[in-house]
């Protein structure tokens, strides 16, 4: 039980689209990733995702619409539903969702992290 500064936890890295897992709720990941432009359309066939934005702006596109997530904002993007997230600029986000979520989901591809490190 210890607390997490999530500006010294985003300080330890500086890569982008590789989530570090911060701490872990029940059978969920809480997870820090940096973006800066775009990444690439998928989706999860058995997992929600909800993306905090700590710090900047983050547009998530959908086929038929596009969301603009502010910092301190979230979105619950459901499972089965197409996205592409996108930061026009460097933002920080907390991810929260399952152990078996993947970053790129149903896409298998160079941007893939299947081996999460704890920071």
């Amino acid at each position: 039980m210890n607390t997490v500064n999530l500006k010294d936890k985003f300080s330890r890295f500086s890569d982008y689209a590789h989530p570090r897992i911060l701490g872990e709720v029940n059978d969920r990941h809480v997870k820090a990733v940096k973006l800066k432009g775009e990444f690439i359309w998928h989706h999860h066939d058995n997992e929600d995702e909800m993306f905090f934005v700590v710090k900047g702006t983050l547009r998530m596109k959908f086929r038929d619409r596009e969301a603009i997530i502010n910092e301190g904002e979230f979105i619950v993007v459901p499972r089965g539903v197409e996205h592409c997230p996108v930061a026009d600029e460097e933002v920080h986000i907390v991810l929260i969702e399952p152990k078996s979520t993947l970053n790129t989901g149903n896409i298998t591809n160079e941007r893939t992290v299947a081996q999460l490190e704890h920071i």
